[in-house]
């Protein structure tokens, strides 16, 4: 008997099998965009509690059989929000419209290391973007340049308009005044550099000799690297309360990059051609010459020049010469996705040409990513994140100059009369009224980055222990980021500013940066009470070290046309290594019950090589709350599908400088012999990290079936043991230490309005409204008030002083030094709207619109000077003294001419695409073309302001200390238009 037991029980499964078969339910449909009605391939329709699962084919059809006792599919689509169906055995054919996903209550949010929350559960308020969002209307150069304008509590301001991006990023204010003040970047889990890495022309320029000694060399900033295109969504965690999970490196916030990936289904391959053309913004014009104003601005030797200039026909425009090239722009885009259950892919590729609004400046990149998910077993998983980019920027020479060597500072004392082109003989003549000709300048010089880069991270996650009630996950997760970045800047010594200077100047540069970031977590999620209380339980540890090492070599009196090194009579090499290694332990509960009551408390200790003592762990907490009153059984308001009241706190840190606890010595030449000497900065072995202590509330209301969604947050910021930099007695052998002496705090409020006024079968239109503004006030100062950045109380400076806003502007006026404006803004609101008409028809825009916020404009300053300011002979108010007379007037004795109002209202992006029908597709191509766009966009069509500048957006020393809104003939923004086509299969 016991032989045939196996015959027996096979044989008795297969008789059931056909009972089986009778108790499920078949059903299949159609899966298309809300919007549009166009067919969805790839659409994954997973059986919800099971490993059953299809995707859609090529047409949008599926067909999927369900088990008797499992009625609910999900589908989920990249960029559509996930839809679940209840099915009856009734049910045979079933089809679904999933809607894209714009910023809504509905999407799921990072609120840990390694989980996450649905955003209707969430206690902070978290700014996302989508895809949509970032490329959906219009191509951008870098992924800065992406995101400008479109983040809640965010002030974004361009660092310079050269081709490789460039941008300064603010959450809620400034959050260090010596310290790092921008934001952690984590892609994939990849903890990512952003360094702005100076080429050294200071050499050249002078630019750091006087004023600010920041970085003034017009430098990228390196998440530029990243393919905007890649990009499936960004999370940003503004304040410690959202951000504290990552202790002190979340001391400026956290920005979460998500990349795209595979879906389950057919192989999916779409081809994008973007070919374009960009030009300058805003122009300002030149001055209208006759003999008389030459006489009286550059005397009487120069009118004869001007005569001859004149009667030939030759009086050029210099700005439109300089800055009015037509630059063309070409970007082709790969991305093919695909996969089954267990496994899914996602390759993208980048190829980008892109030429500057300056001769001879541009942008290329090429970028490869590859994103892998696979099941290995029920019980393990993993994902790969790898990204290669290999990118060259040629960015001229702008912004500040006290050589008078720059593009913009030479321009401004160049008139139309002038001859700067080579003649038959390939000479340049010299420039009689700057210090170089700048003509000669851009046509010999080269300013050039070049970058190869890798990303790297991979996350296992291992189910350890499964019951019905409970389950725990290990996750682990390392990510890498290296990047060899490669500058040369060559100034020819038969440039009219070398002949009599360095004789010729190679600077070169070779910056190594590795950064490995390391993290393990244990996870455990419990259900109680029928899974009406469920807890989410996280501790883990992680690890971070970061490697920079930065060689800039600078080369004068070159031999010849050489230009290699070793070919000089002078060599100077400077060398600057950054070694940081930090370690951090977390724990993370997180309470939720029944989607009513959502609590989470947690605790970061990090400890790190920047500390004073490297081995003491420095504890942030979080704690949060929200109140979801529309899920209680109390609630009748059916219209009001949501009503959520929330508060958080959490603290986080803020590294001292990286040094600041050393004295270090510097190298010195004593009698020709090498040696050392004392440096002026003693360090200081008790310095503290800054800490952040933030409270927020807020309120989220969802009516009209999330319809209409309004978020409201309001947070109070403070931040301790502020870093400063003090003088102490020079008897000591000293003069400056870096020490905790202040505290600084930000207040602010962040509305999101996101609105679906129409959603017809014919047309659709998402509107998202956003207002923040932010108000900062150091509240303690424990050393003498300073001023630090721009040129000084006759032209206007930032002055951190007790009891006053961190970024006001102060300067000279009616003989007393007072203040005369705010770089932050009032306010700042955002207006993006997107609109589907007729199904295949979409048109999109944003506007930005900046209230307040005033710039230092020393630009306007160098064109009177040089006497050719575009209004230099006019006389607005009346008086008989022309406009320049008037500022050139107030030099010295009031800064206020030159503290202007930056305000403005920016058409960001506008866009216009056609979609082909899918049924023409279908019917002319046979399935094989899967989808067709075409479209037109533009970028910064236009920019409504009264500032009297080439852009009020606008950042000449860079954008780590708080010395934004600094303008000294910058890289003009630029205008950019493109035809977009994209084919699918």
């Amino acid at each position: 008997m016991k032989k045939n037991y196996p015959l027996k029980l096979l044989a008795l499964l297969l008789w059931l099998v056909p009972f089986a078969m009778y108790g499920q339910t078949t059903v299949s449909g159609k899966v298309t965009d809300a919007g549009s009605g166009t067919a969805l391939p790839g659409v994954g329709v997973v059986v919800v509690g099971t490993t059953t699962g299809t995707s859609t084919d090529v047409n949008g059809n599926y067909t999927i059989t369900l088990p008797a006792d499992n009625g609910r599919l999900t589908f989920s689509f990249l960029g559509y929000v996930s839809r679940t169906v209840n099915v009856t055995p009734a049910v045979t054919k079933l089809d679904v419209q999933l809607q894209q996903k714009t910023t809504s209550l509905n999407e799921v949010i990072v609120t840990g290391l390694a989980t996450t929350v649905k955003r209707t559960n969430a206690a902070n308020a978290v700014s996302t973007i989508n895809s949509r969002e970032i490329t959906g209307t219009t191509t951008p150069q870098t992924m800065d340049a992406a995101i400008s304008g479109k983040l809640v509590g965010a002030n974004v301001v361009s660092n310079s308009g050269a081709p490789g991006g460039g941008i300064a990023m603010k959450l809620r204010g400034i959050t260090s005044i010596f310290g790092n003040a921008q934001p952690l970047y984590v892609i994939d889990g990849i903890i990512v550099d952003n360094s702005s890495i100076s080429a050294g022309l200071n050499v050249v320029t002078a630019a750091a000799n006087q004023g600010n000694a920041s970085n003034q060399d017009n430098p990228s900033n390196r998440i530029a690297d990243i393919n905007p295109d890649d990009i499936e969504s960004i999370e940003v965690l503004k304040g410690a309360s959202a951000a504290a999970i990552y202790g002190s490196l979340a001391a400026a916030g956290v920005v979460i990059i998500n990349t795209k990936r595979g879906t389950v289904g057919k192989t999916l391959v779409d081809i994008s051609q973007d070919i374009g053309f960009t030009e300058a913004a805003n122009l300002l014009g030149m001055r209208t010459f006759t003999e008389a104003r030459v006489d009286s601005t550059y005397g009487a030797n120069f009118v004869p020049l001007f005569v001859q200039a004149r009667d030939a026909g030759r009086l050029i425009d210099y700005e439109e010469e300089l800055y009015g090239n037509t630059g063309m722009l070409y970007n082709t885009r790969l991305n093919v996705r695909g996969g089954n259950e267990r496994t899914q892919f996602y390759v993208g590729g980048l190829i980008q040409d892109e030429e500057g609004i300056i001769e001879r400046t541009g942008y290329e990149k090429k970028a490869l990513r590859f994103n892998l998910d696979h099941e290995i077993s029920k019980r393990f998983d993993f994902s790969l994140s790898t990204n290669y980019i290999n990118s060259t920027a040629s960015r001229g020479l702008t912004n500040n100059d006290n050589e008078g060597v720059s593009f913009g500072v030479a321009l401004s004392s160049t008139p139309s009369f002038v001859d700067l082109f080579k003649d038959e003989n390939g000479l340049y003549p010299n420039n009689p009224l700057a210090a170089s000709n700048f003509i000669q300048t851009r046509d010999l010089m080269t300013n050039d980055e070049n970058t190869d880069r890798f990303l790297g991270g991979v996350t296992l996650n291992t189910n350890l222990y499964t019951t019905a009630t409970s389950n725990t996950k290990l996750v682990i997760r390392a990510g890498l980021d290296f990047y060899n970045l490669k500058t040369i800047a060559i100034f020819p010594r038969i440039l009219q500013f070398e002949r009599n200077g360095n004789q010729g100047t190679s600077i070169q540069g070779n910056n190594y940066n590795l950064n490995t970031n390391y993290a393990a977590f244990l996870v455990n999620n419990l259900s109680l009470n029928e899974n009406n209380l469920n807890f989410t339980t996280t501790i883990g540890a992680t690890r971070e070290n970061f490697n920079q090492d930065q060689v800039l070599t600078i080369a004068t009196q070159l031999i010849g046309s050489q230009t290699n090194l070793d070919q000089s009579s002078s060599v100077a090499v400077d060398q600057t290594q950054l070694p940081v290694r930090n370690k951090g332990l977390f724990f993370q509960e997180e309470v939720n019950y029944r989607d009513r009551i959502i609590a989470t408390a947690g605790l970061r200790l990090d400890k790190s090589s920047n500390n004073a003592d490297v081995n003491e762990f420095v504890g942030f907490p979080k704690f949060s709350v929200a109140l979801n009153l529309a899920n209680f059984d109390f609630w009748e308001y059916e219209k009001l599908s949501m009503l959520k009241l929330r508060a958080a706190y959490g603290e986080a840190g803020g590294f001292p400088p990286f040094g600041a606890k050393y004295t270090s010595f510097s190298p010195f030449n004593i009698g020709g012999s090498p040696g050392i000497i004392v440096p002026i900065q003693r360090g200081n072995a008790d310095i503290k990290q800054e800490r952040q202590k933030e409270f927020e509330t807020g309120v989220d209301v969802g009516l009209i079936g999330d319809k209409v969604v309004l978020e409201a947050t309001y947070y109070s910021k403070t931040v301790s043991d502020l870093i400063l930099v003090q003088n102490v007695p020079s008897s000591s052998g000293f003069s400056t230490r870096v020490v905790n002496a202040g505290e600084l705090r930000n207040r602010g409020v962040e509305l999101a309005l996101n609105v679906t006024p129409f959603d017809l079968p014919g047309f659709k239109w998402d509107a998202k409204t956003s207002f923040w503004d932010n108000n900062s006030e150091i509240t303690e100062l424990n050393v003498p008030a300073f001023p630090l950045g721009a040129f000084g109380n006759s032209l206007g400076t930032f002055f951190i002083e007790e009891g006053a806003s961190a970024t006001q502007i102060k300067g000279i006026k009616d003989g007393e030094v007072v203040v005369l404006g705010d770089a932050a803004p009032d306010f700042q609101m955002n207006f993006h709207n997107f609109f589907t008409i007729k199904q295949n028809l979409t048109f999109s825009f944003l506007l930005h619109w900046k209230e307040g916020g005033d710039n230092i404009n020393l630009t306007q300053l160098l064109t009177d000077l040089g006497g050719t300011s575009f209004d230099y002979d006019d006389d607005d108010d009346g008086d008989g003294i022309t406009n320049a007379e008037e500022r050139i007037g107030a030099l010295g004795s009031s800064a206020e001419p030159f503290v202007q109002d930056a305000s403005y209202l920016r058409l960001r992006e506008i866009g216009l695409y056609y979609s082909v029908p899918s049924s023409f597709l279908e019917g002319n191509f046979s399935g094989i073309v899967r989808q067709a766009r075409i479209g037109v966009s533009a970028t910064n069509l236009f920019t409504i302001t009264d500032y009297d500048g080439y852009d009020p957006e606008v950042s000449n020393f860079g954008g780590n200390g708080l010395s934004t809104g600094v303008d000294v003939t910058p890289y003009p923004s630029s205008k950019r238009y493109n035809l977009h086509f994209t084919i699918g299969f």
